[in-house]
């Protein structure tokens, strides 16, 4: 009999043990939870480079000229619109025959170049100043941005208070106004110049920035040349390969002419020089045949006649 509830007892036990076995695997397994604070990062600084202003320095070869080979002092100073006299005291040259390559020359003014002709316009000429008159009718004071619900008693209202503010509007008074007087701007140097042609004989060839600087003029051997306006002879001479007999004439700071290729010259450097005097007679010094040839230079470079003589 104790054998058999021994054995009850046991079977009890074990089936206990079971039941609490199989509870404990049913709960699901969550992992520890652990409060941490938020960590801190440090903020990094990134530093900022700040950019100079690039402060450019004045370009100190402004107004100078590298000579090349084959320049000569002629040369140079007709391309740049000066005079032979000029580039010689400028540079102070002891041997205006000895330029060498790679030499720097000043073929502008030591003084820097003069201020270009402007013309201003007279500040306040003919304007009356008279303050703004404000009429107090035309502010509306009333909040026009309500909203209402629509209905034609709202609509005839709010057309009612639109009346009654243009009504309140009075007529504006008109006034006089002086009309503004503008200066007219000064004429360019190419105006102030009346040209005229330097010769009567018909064009051989016109104007090519590449293969012609000017006009080339047919005529007969001897034929007077004439200045194409007044000014200063600037050069005559033989000096310029290419041009043989050669009057450059200097009419503005800017303005020259000149005639090549001629017989005989009868102006001198430094002579004042009208319109339409005789200045050369035609010829064919360092060319093939008789004609002259013409130029109208700005500061310098060589630009169409056509644009500045007059039509015939």
């Amino acid at each position: 009999m104790k054998k058999i509830q021994h054995i009850l007892q046991t079977g009890f036990a074990v089936t206990v043990l079971a039941g609490l076995t199989a509870c404990s695997t049913n709960l699901p397994n969550r992992a520890p939870v652990v409060e941490r604070g938020v960590e801190s990062r440090p903020v990094e600084t990134v530093a900022t480079e700040v950019t100079k202003p690039v402060i450019k320095a004045p370009d100190s070869t402004r107004g100078t000229y590298v000579a090349k080979r084959g320049d000569g002092l002629y040369r140079i100073a007709l391309d740049h619109g000066q005079s032979y006299s000029d580039l010689v005291a400028w540079n102070d040259l002891k041997n205006p025959n000895d330029i060498k390559v790679g030499q720097v020359l000043r073929v502008a003014p030591p003084d820097g170049s003069q201020p270009a002709q402007t013309s201003s316009i007279a500040s306040n000429a003919g304007i009356e100043v008279r303050p703004l008159a404000v009429n107090p009718a035309t502010n509306k004071t009333l909040p026009r941005g309500d909203k209402r619900p629509f209905s034609d008693a709202n609509l005839a209202e709010l057309q009612k208070g639109d009346v009654v503010v243009a009504a309140a509007v009075p007529a504006s008074k008109t006034e006089t106004i002086t009309p503004v007087k503008v200066v007219e701007s000064a004429p360019t140097e190419s105006e102030t110049v009346e040209w005229m042609w330097p010769v009567d004989g018909k064009v051989l060839a016109t104007f090519d920035d590449v293969k012609n600087k000017g006009f080339d003029i047919g005529g007969k051997l001897g034929q007077d040349i004439l200045a194409a306006g007044s000014g200063k002879v600037m050069y005559a001479g033989s000096g310029i390969r290419g041009y043989g007999n050669l009057v450059i004439i200097k009419h503005t700071s800017n303005l020259l002419s000149a005639y090549a290729h001629n017989k005989a010259i009868l102006v001198k450097e430094g002579q004042s020089i009208s319109k339409g005097q005789k200045i050369a007679e035609m010829g064919n010094s360092d060319s093939d045949t008789v004609k002259l040839h013409f130029e109208i230079r700005v500061q310098g470079k060589p630009v169409d006649p056509a644009r500045y003589l007059p039509a015939r």
